[in-house]
């Protein structure tokens, strides 16, 4: 027996949530335009900064800042301070569309 389509959408947009909640941020680092974030279960999420518009605050930023970025308790996402913005987990694995 099929499962109805809203059981289907709803069983993977659970299971995708609870990866995000179990998936950290343990490292970043830029190479140049690009930003590098390495997860806690081995993945490693690479933006160009140039390309991905929603990142257009951390593309205009000096690498001074840039390199200012601290994880936040639990892991849950990426802060940078002195630019007062952030990026979580959950938007860098596309889970969460950004407005």
């Amino acid at each position: 027996m099929e499962r109805p389509s809203h059981l289907v959408s709803w069983n993977w947009n659970f299971t995708n949530l609870l990866n995000s909640i179990l998936v950290t941020v343990s490292d970043v680092q830029f190479e140049e335009s690009i930003l590098h974030v390495a997860l806690s279960d081995g993945r490693r999420v690479s933006l160009p900064l140039d390309v991905v518009g929603w990142l257009d605050w951390l593309a205009l930023a000096t690498a001074e800042q840039r390199a200012d970025w601290t994880i936040e308790p639990g892991g849950y996402a990426i802060y940078w301070d002195e630019l007062d913005d952030g990026i979580e987990v959950e938007h860098l694995l596309g889970l969460q569309r950004l407005s």
